[in-house]
């Protein structure tokens, strides 16, 4: 997504959810495995310091990693459609995404938004249909 947006295996693999449905079931198989009596009461009500002992634990923190690796790649999966949809730039979004998470969807929304403001009258965007671009017609009073 980041260094071959329009390749079309990047495509291919971006149009198929099984990269979710492994996650999802790397996720219910680590999030099985790793809860405990304790953890689940802590869980049920959660309080930031049993959430911090539950991820203290190394399994529970696999289940973390992977809970960030499911919801990074779907809000970056939004993020690079987006970008194919609308031509925005998104390479910088993406590496956000991968690495900070909910400041990637951030710095596309505010890409989004400056694209908006600055571009968007000066210049036609590819999604814009001819038929909704004003043109003077002869029959037009000026």
């Amino acid at each position: 997504m980041i260094f071959l947006p329009n390749w079309s295996v990047t495509k291919r693999v971006m149009e198929s959810f099984l990269p979710f449905v492994v996650l999802a079931g790397l996720y219910l198989y680590l999030l099985s495995t790793s809860i405990t009596p304790e953890s689940a009461q802590a869980l049920a009500n959660p309080k930031l310091a049993d959430i911090a002992r539950f991820f203290a634990d190394e399994r529970a923190a696999a289940v973390g990693w992977t809970h960030f690796l499911a919801m990074d790649l779907f809000v970056g999966r939004w993020i690079y459609w987006e970008g194919q949809r609308t031509g925005i730039w998104t390479i910088h979004s993406l590496v956000f995404c991968l690495f900070f998470g909910p400041l990637g969807l951030l710095s596309h929304i505010i890409t989004g938004w400056i694209r908006q403001l600055f571009f968007s009258k000066s210049t036609v965007s590819n999604d814009t249909p001819q038929s909704d671009i004003s043109t003077p017609s002869s029959n037009t009073p000026r």
